[in-house]
């Protein structure tokens, strides 16, 4: 998937412990183990919005887009 998520090392620059953040913000330890293992299919904006006032960043910080090679090489053919 070309969408990365990069919410460890916002965890670590921010020296929050994960079932900190989980229990801050109102989900499970779980739920924030499976988003941070990217094994999610999305997000909710609310749970986003949440993590960002909580660990004081922005959406971009913690998603990044990485296009898949098949994509790069089918754009640069056209």
């Amino acid at each position: 998937m070309p969408i990365v998520i990069r919410l460890d090392v916002m965890l670590a620059k921010r020296k929050v412990r994960s079932n900190e953040l989980a229990q801050a913000i109102g989900i499970t330890q779980a739920n924030l183990s499976l988003l941070k293992s990217e094994k999610v299919k999305g997000i909710r904006f609310s749970t986003l919005e949440a993590i960002c006032k909580y660990l004081d960043c922005q959406p971009g910080d913690i998603l990044e887009y990485q296009p898949d090679e098949d994509e790069t090489s089918l754009r640069d053919s056209a």
